[in-house]
């Protein structure tokens, strides 16, 4: 049967045996000369008419205006051999809008011919939205386009997840030439899943491997800062060294946003304070003196996220830890923010001043931490800030008020339970 297809053409009106009248809403209809045994061999809607006794030679089809040329194109489509139609596609909009009267007339073979195209073609994102909506109400026979925007199972999830964020924290470069594109998109990737509102994001988060992935990624960068900043003091003129640490604190400033959202903030935090003292012991080599203020700017950034974390509880270490991150940053903090101060003073559009809300959000979070130590650290923190011939940033005032408040709260409650304990002695 499929060959009569091709025996015949539409339009021919010398062998046509079936007028199918195309009405649309305005003007006249339009007459398509049919055959027959085509209609009844492509579509069961078709076969169906034609037996009907009272359908004659005649078959009223009604469409709206913006349907009519799929209309069109579907009558052609019947006259097609089985491989010419599948060729015969030229955009998801043709093939969308054919498919939907194809499932209404019942054509099977034009139907497999329109999936079979969408479902292998790319989609912008405005069919993409086209399809969605439309796809759903023709059915199981075409709901095999969806296939790729369908919801993937944990497993799937899970394994995408660990893939990104290997190829996020990779240290090898990336051969030409991609550069460090294909590594930033994964990083955006990771960034974008955590953000979603899927609930396979959950588990995959709290599940073992993905952690332990996530803890070896943040070595992985930490190993190539690590590498990267010792090359800073070397006397060659590496001109790339900058440039290298730099993404190297990028990378950094990345993957701490993405543990806070997993609840592994801490090793990270641990990592920092491990790090602080080769950090600032570098940065205060005699040859970056007067130099890298553009990684110092960005290590005080990094310094803040940590600072945060710590001072408002939302990163639990032990008192030594917090007094030792105290100790080493202040000073280094103290020491740069008046420098880059200056030099933005002096240089129109400096781009590496710390700006208010940095400001305020290191100093907010240092009083934090600062208050919740135990109160001889807090002296001897204080009394470090006090010494200094002027009191600038950050003012510690606030810190130095409540720890005031708590000690002379202290003595009272010392002094007042002495009285209760002499009198009970006096009572005996």
């Amino acid at each position: 049967m499929e060959n009569s297809s091709l025996c015949f053409g539409l339009n021919d009106i010398n062998t046509s045996d079936v007028t199918i009248r195309l009405r649309n809403n305005k003007g006249k209809p339009e007459l398509f000369y049919s055959h027959s045994s085509i209609l009844k061999e492509k579509s069961k809607y078709f076969a169906d008419k034609l037996v009907d006794p009272n359908c004659g030679a005649f078959i009223d089809i009604h469409c709206s205006h913006y349907d009519y040329e799929h209309h069109v194109d579907l009558l052609k489509r019947l006259y097609l051999s089985k491989d010419s139609l599948l060729e015969s596609w030229n955009s998801v909009h043709s093939a969308l809008g054919v498919l939907q009267l194809a499932v209404k007339f019942n054509c099977r073979e034009i139907t497999e011919s329109c999936v079979q195209y969408l479902e292998a073609v790319p989609w912008e994102d405005k069919e993409e939205d086209l399809i969605l909506k439309v796809v759903p109400k023709l059915g199981p026979v075409a709901m095999s386009i969806l296939a790729r925007v369908q919801p993937v199972d944990f497993s799937a999830t899970k394994n995408v997840f660990i893939s990104a964020i290997r190829f996020a924290t990779s240290v090898v470069s990336p051969s030409p030439p991609f550069g460090d594109e294909l590594k930033t998109s994964a990083q955006e990737q990771v960034e974008y899943m955590l953000g979603d509102d899927d609930e396979e994001i959950p588990l995959v988060i709290a599940d073992e491997e993905v952690k332990s992935e996530s803890k070896k990624g943040l070595k992985n960068i930490w190993s190539s800062f690590d590498k990267d900043l010792s090359c800073l003091v070397l006397r060659t003129d590496d001109e790339s060294a900058e440039k290298r640490v730099m993404q190297s604190l990028s990378d950094l400033g990345w993957i701490c946003n993405v543990l806070s959202k997993m609840d592994l903030m801490k090793e990270f935090v641990d990592q920092w304070i491990d790090f602080s003292s080769r950090v600032i012991r570098i940065m205060d080599d005699k040859l970056l003196e007067s130099s890298m203020w553009g990684v110092k700017l960005k290590i005080i950034e990094l310094n803040w996220k940590v600072l945060d974390a710590v001072g408002y509880g939302n990163v639990i270490i032990p008192p030594t830890r917090r007094v030792e991150l105290v100790t080493t940053w202040l000073p280094f903090i103290r020491k740069t923010k008046p420098v880059l101060d200056s030099i933005g003073n002096e240089e129109t559009g400096y781009p590496y001043k710390m700006d208010d809300d940095l400001c305020q959000n290191i100093e907010g979070a240092i009083v934090a931490l600062l208050s919740a130590l135990p109160s001889n650290d807090q002296a001897d923190i204080l009394a470090d800030w006090m010494n200094e011939e002027e009191l600038k940033y950050p003012d510690l005032s606030e810190a130095f008020e409540i720890w005031c408040y708590r000690t002379k709260s202290a003595k009272r409650r010392l002094v007042e339970g002495l009285d209760r304990v002499g009198k009970a002695t006096v009572s005996l």
